[in-house]
């Protein structure tokens, strides 16, 4: 049984502040790992002589790691601190980047992915909780806008330097920036981390500190038995397929279909991120004008117009505005989704993050495996068309379960 959450915070202090510009680094960090390697895909096909789809192993094993590690990642970040373990997580993603550099062959290089998916798997949705602590509850979708900022502009530095890099220097320099990257962010976080230790050390305790709580187990249960979390769990699946999943083909489609570079049709899906931004940067208005059932609404029906415009344009510049507006969209939906998903369980909130990502990047890595596979039957117009259709059909699904939330919380 779930119950509407009634958590109280205090306003957010300064320290809050500036742990939060240090998380959106993070998060920023992790969104460029999981995208680097969409617009390198035909290149990684090319150099390693696969098909398209065993390339997309680098983006789909990825994807199923960094799910499966939600079971480990939520439980420990409730019980040793959140973020203490985003801070170690982060500096764990570098060691996985500088394989990734190294790598001799296709086999070598899933494996690499997979040690960075097991870092980069805490970041997120350790961030998003970790803030669901600390935020009042009626500032907190503005907040998480601010850490959904990173991770969007994840997005865009992702599909862009993939992109870019594996045009002028090679694929390889584009996990050397990545190693590097992480080495830094999880250095500042490091020095963050030991300042709230001794801040806590001469006050009161840390949120995060260590408390006597139910097994993962018993935890989980009572999460997934819960009417509306079993909502919000199983539209994070099918917005992770549907979205996340099936754009990971959008540059190979700009590609092969329209002729473009890589870097042209990374940077041209970059505007999907850089349509997330947008949203972020205006989120505080659009929440308070629209609420969360208009958002979702708004958000699909814009995801799908933009999906049918890159799948059957014949003309590359349509694609620009397309890729923009379907991001702003795509992100009025992700940022309300998020929000309910930070307030599933308040006693329990880094396993309840971690369940809802875990179905959100298990639904992106059955959205890429079938849509590579769908790819060599139908054609990639048809099936980013058909993923823009099924957003829409998630985020109108939401939209009406989030008229009744009420009546679940209290079923």
């Amino acid at each position: 049984m779930n119950k509407a959450p009634i958590t109280l915070h205090s306003p957010l202090t300064l320290a809050h502040r500036q742990s939060i510009v240090l998380l959106s680094f993070a998060t920023f960090s992790s969104m460029v790992v999981q995208r680097i390697c969409d617009a390198m895909l035909p290149e990684l096909a090319q150099v390693f002589s696969v098909s398209l789809g065993q390339a997309a192993q680098v983006v789909s094993v990825f994807a199923m790691v960094y799910g499966a590690a939600q079971l480990f990642y939520g439980p420990m970040g409730d019980r040793l601190g959140k973020f203490r373990i985003v801070t170690y997580a982060t500096l764990a993603c570098s060691v996985g980047s500088v394989v990734a550099v190294f790598a001799t062959s296709l086999g070598m290089l899933v494996v690499a992915r997979m040690m960075v998916a097991l870092g980069a798997a805490a970041i997120i949705p350790l961030a998003m909780a970790w803030v669901g602590d600390v935020a009042p509850q009626d500032q907190l979708q503005q907040t998480l806008a601010r850490i959904g900022l990173g991770s969007t502009l994840g997005i865009v530095g992702g599909q862009l330097l993939g992109g870019l890099l594996t045009d002028t220097l090679g694929w390889r320099w584009a996990f050397g920036f990545t190693a590097v990257l992480f080495t830094v962010v999880g250095a500042l976080l490091y020095t963050n981390w030991r300042s709230q230790q001794l801040l806590a050390a001469t006050a009161e305790p840390a949120l995060d500190d260590p408390v006597t709580r139910p097994g993962f187990v018993a935890q989980a249960l009572t999460i997934i038995t819960g009417p509306w979390s079993r909502v919000v769990l199983a539209v994070a699946f099918f917005e992770g397929a549907t979205g996340f999943g099936v754009m990971a083909v959008w540059a190979s489609h700009l590609h092969n279909a329209l002729g473009l570079s890589l870097t042209s049709a990374g940077t041209i899906v970059a505007l999907f991120g850089l349509g997330g931004v947008a949203y972020m940067a205006t989120a505080r208005h659009l929440i308070t004008r629209l609420g969360q059932t208009g958002l979702t609404k708004l958000g699909a029906g814009v995801v799908g117009l933009a999906a049918l415009v890159v799948a059957f344009t014949p003309y590359w510049a349509l694609a620009l505005p397309a890729c923009l507006l379907g991001g702003f969209g795509f992100f009025m939906l992700h940022n309300t989704l998020q929000a309910n998903a930070a307030q599933m369980a308040p006693t329990a909130r880094g396993t309840a993050v971690s369940l809802f990502a875990a179905s959100l990047f298990l639904g992106q890595s059955v959205g890429v495996l079938f849509a590579a596979k769908l790819i060599d039957r139908v054609g990639s117009s048809a099936v980013v068309a058909t993923g823009g259709m099924l957003v829409l059909a998630v985020g109108f699904y939401f939209s009406a379960a989030l008229g009744r939330r009420e009546a679940l919380f209290n079923s």
